[in-house]
């Protein structure tokens, strides 16, 4: 029943022009129908916090009983950027795994068989998944309160702009990975065996300038910990540190804010080309 509910809103994919017109209405109506599924899974979001609270309230709570401020700042202070990444890097994956499905069903065939660009399904795709991500990391967002993070509307700006950027290219990452996997459990089996090193090693629950030099250097590849470091810097910054976010650093160079984020773009950009192509070879 579920499943046929959603198949009225993407028949009109079908546009008699291929022009810009016709590729944003594409885009429009593939991420119309992810909000209607989200609507009507409220459950999604209601299980999908419930990693990111333990980690912040029982997590932080617990070590930061334990633990010395980390730069100046209370653990869970510190923690909740992490927090604030790990609803938006799940749910943005997450999202994805309805390409699986509508594959299993066979009304991926019947969108990719429609008179519309691919790439504007793709991109659909995607915006819809950084929107899922986007909403459910505004939750976590409004708990900044609860561990000493200002509620100034510049930070909320720059964390929000920041959770889309982050939330966008991980939807990438997603999609990327169901244009070819052909179930569900394959595709979360492999998105979590890639997604929880990345989140481990990004810096979120613990400080990347006190790690090993051998295990330094891997962060560097991490493309997390350049989502991570932007809002841990601009918590930090709001919230008084007595000492700067560490950072992300290359040799001893700091990398500023401004590269990590299109380091962050770009690796986003880069995935939805290749979904795009591999969704072209059918």
């Amino acid at each position: 029943m579920t499943a046929v509910g959603y198949v009225a809103a993407p028949l009109s994919l079908a546009t008699p022009g291929l022009g810009l017109r016709g590729h944003l209405r594409t885009v429009r109506v593939v991420w119309h129908r992810d909000m209607l599924r989200l609507v009507a899974e409220p459950v999604r979001i209601a299980t999908a916090l419930l990693q990111p609270m333990l980690f912040l309230f029982a997590l932080g709570a617990g070590l930061g009983a334990l633990t010395r401020p980390v730069y100046g700042m209370p653990y869970q202070t510190f923690l909740y950027p992490g927090a604030l990444a790990m609803p938006v890097v799940f749910a943005s994956i997450g999202a994805a795994a309805s390409i699986v499905w509508d594959r299993e069903f066979g009304f991926l065939r019947e969108m990719l068989v429609a008179p519309v660009s691919r790439t504007a399904i793709v991109t659909g795709k995607c915006l819809g998944g950084m929107t899922t991500a986007l909403l459910q990391g505004t939750i976590v967002l409004a708990l900044a309160g609860a561990v000493g993070v200002p509620y100034g509307p510049k930070l909320m700006l720059t964390l929000l702009g920041e959770m889309a950027l982050l939330g966008f290219t991980f939807s990438c990452f997603g999609v990327l990975v169901a244009a070819r996997m052909r179930s569900v459990q394959s595709f979360m089996a492999f998105t979590q065996m890639v997604v929880q090193p990345l989140f481990f090693l990004s810096g979120a629950l613990f400080p990347l300038s006190r790690l090993p030099g051998w295990l330094s250097v891997i962060t560097r590849f991490d493309p997390l910990a350049y989502g991570v470091d932007p809002l841990r810097r601009a918590v930090f910054a709001a919230a008084g540190a007595t000492a700067a976010a560490p950072g992300v650093t290359w040799g001893g160079y700091r990398v500023p804010v401004w590269m990590e984020l299109l380091l962050v773009l770009g690796a986003g950009l880069l995935m939805l080309w290749a979904a795009a192509r591999l969704f072209r070879r059918g």
